[in-house]
């Protein structure tokens, strides 16, 4: 029986996103092509010996018109489509000189974050979505019995370090103190444009109208569909492929990998190291924060090797 081999696509794809933060430059590819009129990242293909940073600079060039003078790694995304294999190769972009417009006669426009999910995009290019409005750090309370210190230190975490995604890990509280807790946790996030994840039940959404829900390896592992409407974000801790599969599999916005280093608190856990951390990445499907022994030292390792950015407890609890 004779078996189709799919084409095989490596494409370089750029977020571009403004010097405030707040918007991100898409463009909309021509009606005559493959999935025309969707908008997406610019970029376009690897000449042959090419890196996915020289093909990023060349495409956005012949595209654009801008010279990329700094970028770094954002996510690397394999997606199956019924005839072809893509590879996203996915680069934010820092700096740039030139304005964009289309040089190729395509529509180009920078979109405000906040509206970016009203806009239709290759199924491909959906995790880039994703990625770009993710934060680089991952902020994961610590366990904490005085309320008026966990209050402190985390809008000192929100207002000095700027912290924009929160995850409330309260493990000793039960439900009726956790959920006190988290309503002062969302007042004080949304008060300064942060997002915050609630570390429990998916059913916690229901009392307490937070950004999403982190679900540990084990709730992760017992679900076989998305436990969430669409709208709200969905992570879970990650500790190897096949929980990174379900993850995938249920519709996780995205996730948590550990342990990369050894830490205080599990010095006997099998570290997983940064070479294994990217082959893991590598294939997740969504964007990943490295966790376990991570630092804010780490997060330019951490993008080199493939993650979103670090997540942590004691880098931000202090």
């Amino acid at each position: 029986m004779n078996m189709k081999v799919k084409r095989r696509a490596h494409v370089a794809a750029a977020a571009i996103i403004s010097a405030d933060g707040n918007e991100v430059l898409l463009a909309r590819r021509p009606s005559n092509v493959d999935q025309g009129g969707l908008w997406e990242f610019p970029g376009g293909k690897l000449a042959p010996y090419e890196t996915g940073l020289e093909a990023l600079k060349r495409e956005l060039h012949e595209e654009l018109g801008i010279e990329v003078t700094r970028a770094q790694p954002l996510i690397r995304i394999h997606h199956e489509y019924p005839d072809k294999h893509i590879l996203l190769d996915v680069w934010q972009v820092l700096e740039f000189t030139g304005e964009a417009f289309g040089r190729e006669g395509q529509a180009v426009r920078w979109v405000p974050m906040d509206e970016l999910v009203n806009y239709p995009f290759p199924a491909a290019n959906l995790p880039i979505l994703k990625a770009v409005m993710l934060p680089l750090e991952y902020l994961i309370t610590a366990e904490e019995d005085d309320e008026s210190i966990f209050d402190t230190r985390l809008e000192r975490a929100l207002i000095e370090d700027g912290v924009k995604l929160v995850q409330l890990r309260a493990k000793r509280l039960d439900e009726a103190a956790y959920v006190a807790r988290a309503e002062r946790a969302l007042a004080l996030c949304h008060a300064h444009g942060a997002r915050l994840m609630l570390n429990g039940d998916p059913s916690l959404i229901d009392q307490v109208a937070a950004d999403g829900i982190h679900l540990t390896s084990e709730r992760l592992m017992g679900l076989e569909r998305r436990p969430l409407r669409e709208g709200l974000w969905l992570s879970a801790s990650t500790h190897n492929e096949e929980q990174l599969a379900r993850a995938y599999r249920i519709g996780c916005d995205f996730v948590t990998l550990s342990p990369v280093k050894p830490t205080p608190s599990h010095p006997e856990a099998a570290i997983l190291g940064w070479h294994q951390f990217q082959r893991l990445v590598e294939r997740a499907g969504m964007p990943v924060f490295a966790l376990g022994g991570m630092s804010r030292f780490d997060a330019n390792q951490a993008r080199g090797v493939g993650a979103q950015g670090i997540a942590s407890i004691r880098d931000f609890w202090k």
